[in-house]
């Protein structure tokens, strides 16, 4: 009988520790929960900063992310432009300025600036939740705020539509606000 409760205290351990595994112990359940599912731009802001990791650790030499600077992510902007789908037409093409050319050219494919300013958003964020101080953060630098609107610019002119800041809207809102919140507003306009 003793054989027998020897064996029994073994069965129950690795019973309780199967049990545990497989999360059948209410006091495990909490810890053996799956992480939540990433929404898609939190993945995509991982996503975006390991490639900015694996790029400056293919660099000659290696660079540590700490050590990055502005002049990394130029860098960074300008190699990712082999891999761009926006056909960006050069001063002496004949399409230069049209919106819509007629036919093809021999003008290269340049990452949008849309996109690069989404990326470079995301970067910034990343930089920041990955232990980077905001006074150091390389993609905040001002010299990515001037790339970023010359790109703009650039490639607006380029396909001929003007870049145009939108208006904000906020000063209407207020104004039709302060019109239909304010019984007095017509009396107080017709006293003035």
């Amino acid at each position: 009988m003793s054989s027998n409760k020897g064996k029994d205290v073994v069965e129950a351990s690795s019973s309780s520790a199967n049990n545990s595994a497989s999360g059948d112990d209410p006091h495990q359940t909490q810890k053996q929960q799956p992480p939540a599912q990433l929404s898609r731009y939190e993945s995509q802001k991982r996503r975006d900063w390991n490639t900015f990791g694996q790029y400056l650790r293919n660099q000659r030499p290696p660079v540590a992310l700490s050590q990055s600077n502005s002049n990394h992510v130029l860098n960074f902007l300008r190699y990712l432009d082999q891999f761009g789908k926006t056909k960006v037409h050069l001063q002496g093409c004949v399409f230069f300025g049209q919106p819509e050319p007629p036919g093809p050219c021999t003008c290269p494919l340049r990452q949008a600036w849309g996109s690069l300013d989404a990326l470079i958003g995301r970067l910034r964020a990343a930089y920041e939740e990955n232990g980077g101080l905001p006074e150091t953060n390389p993609f905040a630098s001002g010299a990515i705020r001037v790339y970023l609107r010359e790109v703009r610019d650039s490639q607006a002119k380029a396909r001929g539509i003007p870049y145009k800041k939108k208006k904000k809207k906020r000063n209407l809102i207020k104004a039709n606000h302060d019109h239909t919140s304010n019984p007095n507003f017509t009396t107080m306009q017709q006293r003035s």
